[in-house]
């Protein structure tokens, strides 16, 4: 057995596999396609369900991957052991309907004894206690002896996913790490907890269909289905104890540790920050190269929850200031040659880290500040020495306070954080993300109608060369079935071996248009795409009759598709200019093109000055009116590449991909239909830009004729406006609107003045109706018609008056209400919290709220209870109080 590199280890893996002549397939994005049973790709099986459910065709019966895959249901235990990780990668051998158990073991064994060279006498396998087959394989045809072999129960040598749906027996392979890894029992074996033997391959053969009933049944296509995971490997062909160890992962744990200026393995503590830091700067970084974004729900939740446990104990190993970026670049270095979207999009990956990294050191300084006031209120209420479940999540999920920090310092402080609170809390929040997934059938995809048709059928496109075809009506369906026939007012779906009709991909939305038959005539609504490459017309018949089996006159709307093509042809021309303008970091986030306008969503930190956004509309109508050749042509992906053309993040392309390239100005990967020249677009107008989500931004724009509208609409606005100011010229309206704003700014100076006099007047009007309660004075009072910042205002100023002043003022406006309540120093000594004490008299009177010791604001539902509410005011006071002493 000879050391062996991890890059190393992956390639030799794949180029054996190709030689049994294996597709060679590169990894797949991390973000699944069309499966919402997952948020992240979490095995090398995971984005092959369509090919084991023969919802598609795969390119090869047989294929390799090395997958990336996220796993996150350990996040709390990474760093704790050198064991978990959240990212790896997942050598894997499949095949669909095509070899089977025997090639399956034997290509195993020859991998591992013959290119890896790993002794015979230091190998172990296991079987499902029923697979005679297997065992007679392992045995007879591979020659492992009787003793090496070990038959296994369902839970540990049986794959299934849920209730129902393909299943089989699976057969795991050991590696004996030598006594010294063992526990020293007699009975230490296969099986046994301790760490002498590694399982590091499982060889699952789906051969069952298993029925909701619990029974069994063969299955028609055997596949085979391997998984095994490289850094395990990788830590066992160069004999080290752990991932960590490895050579590619230890060069990322060797720059945190010289950054941190410590050694890994002098002490517990700092250990667990270097591992956190290894392996979750490796998964975002991957992340972030497939598209995702940092966010507080979804996948975007899971990037950002890492990237800050990340930081978090940067800042405990001493680190100060941004770190992250410097690690991209090692964990790029190690990991480049097989994943090129690392080195293409580093810029990016920089970016969008340090810009969250920025954001989260900002949040953990506002985070601290509202423990210090959870804190102060525990320390001046004495009531409880636990801070509340509810709050420590908030911390958590608003703030990203991780929870261990939050119970670190409250220990420091003599006070305990509510952890069964907390995990409610974060529980419920768990539910609410499940239910955003959604539920999804078996392997996650959604059963449809047109799951029913044979997965060999497919339909052709003919839309980029005409716009005008005939073909026969194979299908007709509605949501749940299939149809022979469809009436006048029927809205059904239509499907064909070939169609002009572009099905909405990529952004650009699907064309409209007639079909029409010798029986009946029927408008396209729209056009999807369905399972398998199948094109869905979804129509509504408008005259006669249509029947499956007819011949038909596919008719796209032509001014409709120009119409969508110069909005589309702009978008790339956009992206181009975007990039021009504020750098090599824009990628494109998303977008929409329809007739009417592009949305163009792309990755940026700023919202956009009005110097940038007029550089980018002027560059983009450089490109028009230069009147440049739009080219398209379907190459190879390698070439494309070669070419520097832009591929989306995230996207699963197949070996040849289309390319659309307007001169120097673009060149990218598209499906979609576009102009053949430039000036067709007319002209370029960008009409919003705003923000999507952190790190992403919105232009919104039109072409062509909507460029007019634009023009008119803002010509009669102007008009208008220019009426209502009693103006004859237009050209002095922008004068006139800054004399006009002016003056108003001046007017609520003079408002402004005179409400402080006004409230000073009723402060002093309350202050004179106080009374006196446990020893403070107490002073209550309604003003009708009063603004929430007025009677905020006039508490404040009797507060700071009165040290001993509790004053409660409520405010009615309509239908809602107000109440405000602020406390000095000597009341909150003694137990007046006006946090507090809002939350408990806005109750009365069905409202909520809450704040600071000395100053609390909360809102009132039912006005009609207002005079109740603040009649009990003393009887709460003195609670409070009382509760104190």
């Amino acid at each position: 057995m000879k050391w062996t590199g991890l890059n190393e280890l992956r390639e030799s893996y794949l180029k054996f596999f190709e030689s049994k002549g294996c597709l060679r397939h590169k990894s797949f994005p991390l973000v699944p396609q069309n499966d919402k049973s997952l948020l992240l790709i979490n095995a090398g099986m995971a984005p092959l369900k369509p090919y084991f459910t023969k919802q598609e065709v795969p390119p090869r019966t047989r294929m390799t991957t090395c997958q990336k895959c996220i796993r996150t249901n350990d996040i709390e235990n990474v760093g704790k052991t050198a064991r978990h990780g959240t990212f790896f990668e997942m050598l894997g051998n499949f095949s669909f309907g095509d070899y089977f158990k025997e090639e399956a073991i034997s290509w195993a064994w020859e991998y591992i004894t013959k290119v890896l060279e790993i002794p015979e006498d230091r190998l172990y396998v296991t079987v499902y206690q029923d697979d005679d087959e297997a065992e007679r394989i392992w045995h007879e045809k591979v020659g492992v002896p009787m003793d090496r072999i070990f038959r296994m129960g369902k839970e540990d040598n049986f794959w299934e996913a849920g209730i129902d749906g393909p299943c089989g027996p699976c057969s795991e392979i050991y590696f004996d790490r030598g006594e010294e890894y063992g526990c020293g029992k007699p009975d230490c074996t296969i099986g046994c907890d301790c760490d002498r033997y590694m399982e590091f391959w499982n060889l699952v053969f789906t051969q069952f269909e298993r029925h909701e009933d619990g029974t069994y049944t063969p299955l028609a296509q055997k596949n085979i289905d391997t998984g095994m995971g490289l850094e395990r490997l990788a830590a066992l062909m160069q004999g080290v104890d752990s991932i960590f160890d490895v050579d590619t992962i230890k060069a990322i744990r060797d720059h945190i540790c010289e950054i941190a200026g410590c050694e890994y393995g002098k002490e517990y503590k700092k250990d667990v920050s270097i591992r956190v830091i290894t392996d979750h700067i490796r998964t975002v970084t991957f992340m972030a190269s497939d598209g995702v974004l940092p966010s507080n729900e979804g996948r975007g939740y899971v990037m950002r929850r890492l990237l800050r446990r990340a930081v978090r104990h940067g800042k405990l190993l001493g680190i100060n200031g941004l770190f992250l970026k410097d690690l991209v670049k090692t964990v790029v270095d190690c990991s480049k040659g097989e994943y090129s979207e690392l080195e293409e999009k580093y810029d990016y990956i920089v970016k969008l880290l340090t810009n969250e990294e920025k954001n989260f050191n900002e949040t953990i300084d506002r985070g601290m500040g509202i423990l210090n006031t959870y804190i102060d209120e525990l320390a001046v209420s004495q009531i409880s020495k636990t801070l509340d479940g509810k709050k420590c999540f908030t911390l958590s999920d608003t703030y990203g306070f991780p929870i261990d920090l939050t119970k670190e310092i409250l220990e420091e402080k003599g006070f305990v954080a509510d952890e069964e609170g907390f995990r409610q809390a974060l529980e419920i929040q768990k539910e609410t993300a499940r239910a955003a997934r959604g539920g999804s059938k078996y392997m996650g995809a959604d059963e449809t109608v047109f799951h029913k048709i044979s997965r060999d059928y497919s339909s052709k496109f003919v839309g980029y060369d005409t716009l005008t075809a005939e073909a026969i009506i194979d299908y007709i369906a509605t949501e749940e079935e299939l149809l022979t026939n469809a009436g006048v007012g029927d809205e059904v779906y239509v499907v064909s071996s070939l169609s002009p009709f572009y099905a909405e991909s990529g952004g650009q939305v699907g064309d409209i248009g007639t079909i029409v038959t010798k029986t009946g005539v029927c408008e396209v609504l729209d056009t999807q795409k369905a399972v398998g490459g199948k094109i869905a017309h979804k129509v509504k018949v408008v005259e006669g009759a249509i029947e499956t089996g007819e011949m038909a006159s596919f008719k796209v709307d032509a001014e409709n598709r120009l119409a969508v093509m110069r909005n589309h042809s702009c978008a790339h021309l956009l992206q181009a200019a975007l990039r021009t303008v504020l750098g090599d970091h824009v990628h494109q986030a998303g977008q929409l093109v329809n007739a009417q306008r592009l949305r163009f969503d792309f990755s940026h930190f700023s919202a956009m000055t009005t110097e940038e956004i007029e550089k980018v509309e002027q560059l983009v109508n450089t490109y028009i009116l230069a009147g440049i050749d739009i080219d398209t042509k379907e190459m190879p992906i390698d070439e494309a590449k070669k070419l520097g053309a832009m591929a989306l993040f995230g996207e699963k392309y197949g070996e040849t991909v289309r390319v659309v390239k307007m001169g120097n100005a673009s060149i990218e990967f598209c499906g979609g239909t576009h102009l053949d020249n430039t000036s067709k677009a007319g002209l370029f107008k960008i009409v919003s830009e705003s923000s999507v989500a952190a790190g992403v931004r919105r232009i919104e724009a039109v072409t062509g004729w909507g460029v007019l509208d634009v023009m008119a609409q803002n010509a009669k606005t102007i008009s208008d406006s220019a009426a209502a100011l009693k103006l004859a010229n237009t050209s002095e309206l922008a004068e006139k609107c800054r004399s006009a704003a002016a003056e108003i700014k001046e007017l609520e100076k003079e408002r402004a003045a005179l409400q402080n006099i006004v409230a000073e007047a009723k402060s002093s009007a309350i202050l004179a109706q106080g009374r006196q309660i446990c020893g403070l004075k107490l002073m209550v009072s309604k003003i009708e018609g009063a603004k929430p910042d007025e009677i905020r205002r006039m508490a404040e100023a009797i507060r700071d008056k009165l040290a001993d002043s509790v004053c409660v003022i409520a405010c009615v406006n309509g239908d809602s209400g107000n109440l405000c309540v602020a406390c000095g120093k000597e009341a909150v000594a003694k137990g007046a919290l006006a946090g507090k004490l809002v939350g408990r008299i806005a109750a009365l009177a069905s409202g909520k709220g809450g704040g600071r010791p000395d100053s609390a604001m909360a809102g009132i539902s039912d006005v009609s209870k207002v005079e109740y509410a603040l009649s009990q005011a003393d009887e709460i006071l003195t609670e409070f109080v009382e509760a104190k002493k």
